[in-house]
């Protein structure tokens, strides 16, 4: 009985481990990933499908803080010049309320403050990223319209609603106060005040430029507590823009560390899969020769 054993199809099985142990380390050095395809590691590519999911999400709510940040800073910084602009009202007020000046210098005074009636109007229709800022959520519509025949010399334009944009799971933040809330609410008055100056300026009565000029003032201490409202919703973006940042550092980290590659760790294992497939060709190329001299024989 002669023994005859036939090394072939394990040395072929060898050589088909070697090419897909250097095939898989070539794609990670390529790609720099451990994870190519879903069959490298099925649990953790589940968990970077999930991963990525949130990576998207957590992106998602950085751009909408991004952009609320924009609006809010934008409706501060107007409400700051509207505040300067009524303090300077407010000197011209209490200069005509003296009772020391001409009558053409109370029409003076009346132009300037007309010409800040002028500059309150136009900061009350600013806008941000071509929406109306003051105008409710009716942010396609000037907030407000001159009006001759109104009290106050306008007319609101625009609603009453606020606009809400979510800047975490499960978190909200309210975008904007309306301007009839703003510039003509129950507590103060901006518009009617600024209107009764003028009336009062052009007329001559020192007696009414003093009570619009207290007014006025009232409306300005109103404006000024309303103003309180865009402090603090910077402030709440603020603490919310680190806490996300921070998260998207984790993420990013934990991905790193499901699908990340050691460079050293996988060029060492292609030079490794490499010599294993050469030593297998050599043995390959002996055993061949051997086997098809058996079977001629």
């Amino acid at each position: 009985m002669r023994v005859n054993p036939n090394f072939t199809p394990d040395i072929l099985n060898d050589l088909y481990t070697t090419e897909s142990q250097a095939d898989t380390a070539l794609d990670q050095l390529a790609s720099g990933q451990l994870i190519n395809m879903p069959s490298d590691n099925p649990a953790g590519a589940s968990e970077l499908v999930q991963n990525q999911a949130e990576q998207g999400q957590t992106d998602q709510f950085l751009q909408n803080t991004s952009s609320v940040e924009g609006l809010l800073q934008t409706a501060d910084s107007t409400l700051s010049s509207v505040v300067s602009a009524l303090n300077q009202a407010i000197s011209v007020g209490t200069e005509g309320a003296n009772g020391t000046n001409s009558a053409a210098d109370l029409q003076a005074m009346a132009q300037q403050v007309q010409g800040i009636q002028s500059q309150v109007f136009g900061w009350a229709n600013a806008t941000y990223q071509g929406n109306y800022i003051f105008a409710g959520t009716a942010t396609n519509t000037p907030a407000f319209v001159l009006n001759p025949a109104a009290p106050d010399g306008v007319t609101y334009n625009g609603n009453t609603n606020t606009n809400t944009v979510q800047i975490a799971e499960g978190n909200s933040i309210q975008a904007n106060l309306p301007g009839s809330q703003l510039f003509q609410g129950a507590g103060g008055d901006v518009m009617g005040a600024l209107q009764q100056l003028v009336t009062a300026l052009q007329t001559g009565n020192t007696t009414a430029v003093g009570t619009a000029t207290t007014q006025l003032g009232s409306a300005l201490n109103y404006l000024s507590q309303q103003r309180v409202f865009y402090g603090n919703a910077l402030e709440q973006l603020t603490s919310n823009q680190s806490y996300l940042q921070t998260e998207q550092v984790n993420l990013k980290t934990a991905a790193n560390t499901i699908d990340g590659v050691n460079l050293a760790t996988a060029a060492n294992n292609l030079s490794q899969a490499e010599t294993a497939q050469s030593a297998t060709l050599a043995a390959l190329a002996k055993v061949i020769p051997q086997n098809l001299l058996q079977y001629l024989q």
